[in-house]
């Protein structure tokens, strides 16, 4: 149930992100879902590709400081109320949330999560039913 996620250290100037998708784009590796956090100095991209250990290597090779992090991807309705739900067991077993970013889909919406207590929070949202994505199916979307 773990994802691979790149995160991408970026200099806050014109054309840095065209730079990592045109290099991810010429090898083949496609961009499910990303996010970008920003200072005035810098930005760290966090994306979730197809093939991650790929990206990570022609990133590399470009020059960019890039690592891979462990997160887990929730699914869960679109509705309102759903994410708050899911939060709440979290919130309830004492799993904090140090970053999360989504997308929807539809009538579901994956929400990728970088909890502090990995493991402990896979195993609390199976027992209470919640819905992980899978490596294979997010990367294939």
């Amino acid at each position: 149930m773990l994802i691979k996620q790149l995160s991408i250290f970026l200099e806050n100037k014109s054309g840095r992100l065209h730079e990592v998708s045109q290099i991810l784009g010429s090898n083949g590796i496609n961009m499910s879902a990303f996010s970008v956090a920003d200072t005035s100095e810098f930005g760290i991209l966090r994306l979730i590709v197809s093939d991650p250990e790929l990206a990570c290597k022609v990133l590399r090779e470009n020059q960019f400081s890039v690592s891979l992090t462990d997160v887990v991807c929730l699914n869960c309705p679109n509705e309102p109320g759903a994410l708050a739900k899911a939060l709440q067991i979290l919130s309830d077993n004492k799993i904090s949330i140090e970053y999360l970013y989504a997308y929807s889909m539809g009538d579901s919406a994956n929400v990728v999560l970088k909890p502090d207590q990995l493991e402990e929070c896979i195993k609390v949202l199976q027992a209470h039913q919640m819905e992980l994505v899978k490596a294979s199916e997010l990367y294939k979307i």
